[in-house]
């Protein structure tokens, strides 16, 4: 039995791109737009972040581009076609999302967990095949160990890694994540953005994530999406986007910014001065 039937195969193989024209949004009930007139064009493949400070309307975006979200007003178009038109099966198809954090709570092994990223490619006979770029994604993300455990069970960084492997065991063309790193120590936050980094390359895929870490953000990606006020302050390169400028004007902190291997990182507080502790305070050792 194929699950899909009927599919718009351009979707499939046209070039990657995001359109999105006069992009509003207002909750129902509400007055006051999330998103005010958004206009851009994002082609992939490629990594791309949305930054911009808490109410800023990164995650409602992503929603209404992949989907989720019906817009109050404008046009998203994915792949050339109006999102209006492109039927659910179809975004599960070309498309995968993985949110900030998950309310499932799946009494299923991790494998079985990733399995379900395979839904929208099943047909009959394709398990091996499906196992198999299950196991890809198992390896991928350094969670191989944790293949029988019980997904309910895991720590909330276990919990996120195996989300990320359902959504690279989906195959998608485009991958939206909503802070991917976000319960990940430092060296898995880093690993995690390489990993999506060498994936844009190697599976020309369009990665569009929401980064609340501007360092990370700046190392890694191609072009940054910066959202203030409900509307797009700024769009381009690291190098173009991150200034101490914008910080000020969106984030309200002072900051300088050093270039590290070409790319902006941003140090704040530049001109703090250090007043010390009391002589009796302090962390000890017994």
């Amino acid at each position: 039995m194929q699950l899909h039937k009927e599919i718009d195969e351009t979707l499939l193989t046209a070039d990657l791109d995001v359109h999105l024209e006069g992009l509003d949004f207002t909750y129902k009930g509400s007055t006051n737009s999330v998103l005010d007139s958004l206009s851009i064009d994002i082609k992939g493949p490629q990594l791309v972040s949305i930054l911009g400070p808490n109410g800023a309307g990164k995650s409602t975006l992503i929603h209404c581009m992949n989907k989720i979200l019906e817009p109050t007003g404008g046009t998203v178009m994915v792949n050339g076609k109006n999102v209006e038109d492109i039927t659910v099966k179809e975004m599960a198809k070309i498309s995968s999302y993985v949110p900030y954090t998950s309310t499932d709570s799946f009494p299923l092994t991790v494998v079985d967990t990733i399995l379900m990223g395979r839904h929208p490619h099943a047909k009959w006979g394709s398990i091996k095949d499906d196992l198999e770029i299950v196991h890809e994604a198992l390896q991928l993300l350094d969670i191989e160990d944790l293949a029988d455990s019980m997904f309910n069970e895991l720590s909330a960084g276990q919990h996120q890694k195996v989300m990320l492997a359902r959504g690279f065991a989906q195959e998608p063309r485009i991958l939206f994540l909503d802070e991917p790193t976000s319960n990940l120590d430092i060296k898995y936050q880093l690993e995690i953005t390489r990993i999506l980094r060498r994936m844009s390359r190697e599976k020309k895929v369009l990665v569009i994530m929401i980064s609340h870490d501007i360092n990370i953000a700046a190392k890694y990606s191609d072009n940054i999406i910066v959202l203030h006020n409900h509307k797009i302050h700024s769009v381009g390169t690291p190098e173009e986007v991150i200034t101490s400028e914008m910080l000020k004007e969106v984030y309200d902190v002072d900051a300088k910014i050093t270039m590290d291997n070409g790319k902006p990182h941003l140090v704040l507080c530049d001109d703090c001065t250090y007043e010390p502790l009391p002589e009796d305070s302090g962390v000890y050792l017994p």
